[in-house]
């Protein structure tokens, strides 16, 4: 028996490290009620301590009971509740206040004395009901306590900042945070750049002002990530310092996320939306793009766009259902990563999605860049495919506070309207006489039940003429990345032959061997300019030469000249590749009067 009882023992003790270690981890039951407060709470003997218990802001709950009883057997006594109650022996050192804005109530016991050592349990409602949380409450002599978890309570898809502070003397140390597990604490974050795989795209680590001290926010909070975590400074485990922090995560109001992960193709874009909670409706709301050093700030609510981003992106704050929708258009590989929204709201939502890049053709076509002169016309064309035929299509000029419609009947610019070609799917918007105040970046997009669908980017330069006050910043030339040559479509006034020449109806027939044929008109043009140029050369040489011969001899007579010099005697202007009109043979000219 002595060895059965010695083998029994000894297993006993190979597991008291592993329940140990489980015992910093909440259980099953814990993540899944919502009712949240300190695992442990410590005080001095005469002393006093208050525990902090929270709740979801329901309706419900913030009406129902809150209470305090102490475990038993099968039972837990009531010490005190809401509704007034104190049990004997209480009178006079328990109290319970209930914030039911902030979700939380707390509980303070004075005069404690060793027999207040135990089990005991904060709660909603009736006592034999599972809306409660265990608290284990230890009395000490002195002199010291030991330092109780700070505590987080987290709505699901919520977020947390977590602020640690170690002093002057950890200035320059490392700082990390780590979670509490069965093999001891696994490293999430630290300043050396090292973030773990399962929190990458939704953790930020942030010196602060103070030295030693530095937050960490971790967003996009799912049930996995409750847990006992450390915040430190130096090496866990080796040096330093460290301090416990207790996140829990309950499920809260449904405000929905939508997809983590956004799907763009290159050159196109994307509609990223976000939820917000109806409180932060007044709020500062702003995009960033995490990096595991910083979150970028790309635009925000207040009209800021950073330089990089000039022209291509653009936010829509919808009050009405709480939704932010920001759109990034001209995608390129550089723009893959994780990006957050945001709002300067501590209690808010922090949405991070995932942007990747994939091959694939946009859906809006067209030029990425029109060049016009002052005073001319232009056009901004963008094609779509069938599937976007229904799609409510549109216009609109950017700016940094938004994208501002340019409709048919804006009085504004009486001479500036939007079409749409149903034949060739395009949707055209024409400058009948260009400004200055034009130049800027357009965008073509389409719609569908009012959410923004795919957006397609044209920048308008615009010159001749000098720009006066701040209409037109809408266009920072510096800030913009130049776009290759091949895509850019000039403009300019045309000249008046060419206007005269296109009034006449032509049939052009076009060849792979003759490329020049687009030049329609104007190379007719061209052609006899160059031959009476020449001519004329000739003309010039040949009067030189005669006078000198006529210098030099008196035997040579003019008539000589008139016989042996006449024009067949110039090669045809065809034998060197000229031609009366080189986009059409003899018989296919345009006949003009007569026969």
């Amino acid at each position: 028996m002595s060895i059965l009882a010695f083998l029994a023992s000894a297993f006993l003790l190979s597991l008291l490290p592993a329940e140990a270690a489980r015992s910093k981890y909440p259980p099953k039951s814990a993540i899944l009620n919502p009712i949240f407060g300190p695992r442990e709470v410590s005080g001095l003997l005469d002393g006093s301590v208050t525990v902090k218990c929270f709740y979801p802001q329901t309706t419900v709950n913030k009406h129902d009971r809150k209470y305090w009883c102490r475990e038993a057997t099968r039972s837990c006594h009531t010490v005190v509740s809401s509704n007034g109650y104190v049990a004997p022996g209480y009178q006079g050192r328990v109290a319970i206040t209930d914030f039911p804005d902030q979700g939380v109530f707390l509980v303070n016991v004075s005069g404690l004395a060793l027999a207040d050592r135990g089990s005991y349990r904060c709660g909603l409602g009736l006592n034999n009901r599972a809306l409660s949380f265990q608290v284990k409450l230890d009395v000490s002599e002195g002199p010291n306590v030991p330092e109780e978890a700070e505590l987080f309570y987290v709505e699901l898809q919520g977020s947390v900042t977590i602020t640690c502070s170690f002093g002057q003397d950890y200035a320059s140390t490392r700082k990390y945070l780590c979670k509490m597990e069965k093999s001891g604490c696994r490293n999430i974050i630290d300043t050396y750049g090292k973030v773990d795989d399962e929190y990458a795209g939704r953790i930020l680590l942030s010196n602060e002002n103070t030295a030693g001290s530095y937050s960490i926010m971790i967003t996009q909070l799912g049930w996995q990530d409750a847990g006992l975590y450390l915040c430190g400074a130096g090496v866990y485990g080796e040096s330093g310092e460290t301090k416990e922090v207790d996140l829990h995560v309950y499920e809260g109001t449904d405000v929905p996320q939508g997809k983590h992960t956004v799907l763009g193709v290159k050159g196109g874009s994307v509609t990223i939306e976000c939820h917000y909670d109806a409180k932060g409706r007044n709020s500062l709301k702003y995009w960033c793009k995490w990096r595991k050093n910083g979150c970028s700030r790309i635009i925000d609510s207040n009209g800021f766009v950073s330089d990089l981003y000039e022209g291509r992106v653009a936010m829509y704050d919808n009050p009405q259902n709480n939704t932010l929708t920001v759109i990034l258009n001209r995608l390129a590989d550089s723009d893959s990563g994780y990006y957050w929204c945001m709002t300067n709201e501590n209690r808010e939502k922090k949405t991070s999605k995932e942007l990747k890049i994939v091959d694939g053709e946009p859906s809006l076509t067209g030029e990425e860049e029109v060049e016009a002169s002052v005073g001319s016309p232009a056009q901004l064309a963008c094609s779509y495919p069938c599937k976007y035929y229904s799609y409510e299509k549109y216009w609109c000029k950017w700016t940094r506070n938004g994208c501002t419609p340019v409709e048919a009947s804006d009085q504004s610019h009486a001479e500036l309207n939007v079409d749409c070609d149903k034949d060739n799917k395009t949707i055209l918007l024409n400058f009948d006489d260009v400004a200055l105040t034009d130049q800027g970046w357009y965008w073509c997009g389409v719609k569908h039940k009012g959410i923004y669908g795919e957006t397609k980017a044209v920048q308008l330069r615009v010159s001749g003429g000098e720009l006066h006050g701040e209409s037109g910043r809408g266009f920072h030339a510096a800030n913009q990345t130049p776009l290759p040559p091949a895509r850019r479509e000039m403009l300019p006034p045309r000249p008046l032959e060419e206007v005269v020449l296109a009034r006449v109806p032509q049939r052009r027939h076009v060849t792979a061997a003759s490329p020049s044929c687009s030049a329609g008109p104007s190379s007719l043009v061209l052609a006899l300019v160059s031959v009476g140029g020449v001519f004329l050369i000739l003309a010039t040489v040949f009067a030189v030469y005669k006078y000198r011969q006529i210098k030099r001899s008196d035997l040579v007579s003019v008539g000589s000249y008139l016989t042996n010099i006449s024009m067949s005697d110039f090669e045809s202007a065809k034998e060197y590749g000229a031609n009366d009109n080189a986009c059409m043979k003899g018989t296919q000219e345009t006949q003009i009067g007569g026969d």
